[in-house]
């Protein structure tokens, strides 16, 4: 089974819009150069951090198609945008991304605090497709349209 990267979204401090970039490095048990968490600067730094975030850009779609919520400019708060890749079935291995190897943490439920920032319904529209939280298991660059590999 294999995805791909179609989008990349950091974000250098928590409550600030997220930046799409075409490449990132991933450091090994920090996360993405430069973004919030890998800075302890999120949100959520110190009590629920996650390294990574990855969320499917299907469940994106669906969001947009049938809530009209702007989720397609970093919106959801999350770092990596997939395609063709269940993420859930990532439970319990590691993964190749690019030149990085992840691992899968746990689920990602959206919370409160997204609504906050963003706008009315957003946090009842990820629920159930929000994602999930990987650690940087190996450094390396991720690139847009690099493949996603279970090991």
């Amino acid at each position: 089974m294999e995805g791909v990267v179609e989008w990349i979204y950091t974000a250098p401090e928590g409550g600030v819009d997220m930046k799409q970039v075409d490449e990132i490095e991933a450091v090994a048990h920090r996360g993405l150069q430069g973004d919030r968490y890998s800075k302890s600067a999120g949100y959520w730094s110190g009590r629920d951090e996650c390294e990574v975030t990855l969320i499917e850009a299907e469940g994106l779609e669906e969001i947009q198609r049938t809530t009209g919520l702007h989720v397609g400019n970093g919106e959801h708060r999350r770092n990596l945008i997939t395609r063709g890749l269940r993420l859930e079935s990532l439970a319990g291995r590691q993964f190749r991304v690019g030149e990085a190897v992840l691992e899968y943490d746990r689920l990602r439920p959206p919370c409160a605090y997204i609504q906050s920032i963003t706008e009315p319904g957003m946090t009842r529209a990820l629920f159930g497709r929000s994602g999930i939280c990987a650690r940087v298991v190996q450094s390396g660059v991720i690139r847009a349209k690099d493949a996603i590999v279970i090991l």
